[in-house]
């Protein structure tokens, strides 16, 4: 079992919903990512996801582009990344961290040696945003052989036929898009959400996980009545853009924002 499933298999019997914070790697600065991923832990966080820079982040709102210029900015690589994977897990051998992020520095770096090199990072999924299953099956099958789960999104738009689809070359978790449009956009139509996913558990076996627009702890905690993960992403980043000029100021501040989030979601589902 890998250390995704062990972990939402873990809250499952706890009933307990996972929240899984995102952040680019390397923004503000490298040096930041590896203490600004331990204080998460501490504030609660369930899983991490770790976001790979790249020039055309098309999934992405202005918020995380400006966070991948900024790392790229600083020189950020794939190996770069893998190399704060491997810091992390030298401290927390239990974490689930996934990576996110496009397929062209996978392709550069070339799927084996990409697959390789995760897992002996300590990395446990990926989720490349711009690699349909029709096109991936060799992505699939070389992260299959190094136990990495890939991990697909879901959007609003996603047919009956595509979740099924999906769900026959997901592993570890779905991650259901709650808006239409990229990351930060859009109001939160929690009735909408609460449909989709549910539709997406009568036909999958995977934990569902939401994300984009979850932006403050009441519509954390609204999600968390829902779904299997709570995924927050913008809200954070931004937090992390505006101490750009005091770097060590960052995982206090972010522990505070999800330590918020964590009590939410537990009152949410203590009911």
């Amino acid at each position: 079992m890998s250390r995704i499933a062990a972990r939402f298999t873990s809250l499952r019997g706890r009933g307990r919903t996972a929240l899984i914070p995102f952040v680019t790697a390397g923004d503000p600065h490298p040096a930041t990512t590896v203490p600004l991923m331990h204080a998460m832990v501490a504030a609660g966080a369930d899983l991490i996801e770790l976001g790979v820079p790249f020039s055309d982040p098309i999934a992405d709102g202005p918020v995380i582009q400006r966070a991948t210029e900024r790392a790229l900015a600083r020189g950020v690589s794939l190996a770069h990344v893998l190399g704060m994977v491997r810091a992390f897990r030298a401290q927390d051998p239990d974490t689930p961290v996934v990576l996110m992020g496009y397929l062209n520095p996978i392709e550069v770096m070339g799927y084996e040696h990409f697959a390789v090199a995760a897992q002996a990072a300590g990395a446990d999924g990926v989720l490349v945003v711009d690699v349909p299953p029709e096109e991936g099956l060799d992505l699939v099958a070389r992260l299959r052989e190094h136990d990495l789960d890939l991990v697909y999104l879901l959007a609003p738009t996603s047919t009956e036929e595509r979740i099924r689809r999906i769900g026959e070359v997901a592993s570890g978790f779905v991650y259901y898009v709650a808006v239409k449009g990229v990351t930060g956009a859009g109001h939160l139509d929690l009735d909408a959400v609460a449909e989709r996913v549910a539709t997406i558990h009568s036909l999958l076996s995977l934990p569902v996980g939401v994300g984009f627009g979850i932006k403050d702890a009441h519509t954390a905690a609204a999600v968390a009545g829902v779904a299997d993960a709570v995924i927050v992403g913008s809200a954070i980043v931004s937090r992390i853009e505006a101490l750009e000029q005091t770097p060590e100021a960052i995982p206090g501040a972010v522990a505070e924002f999800l330590a918020a989030l964590r009590a939410a979601i537990d009152a949410a589902d203590a009911r």
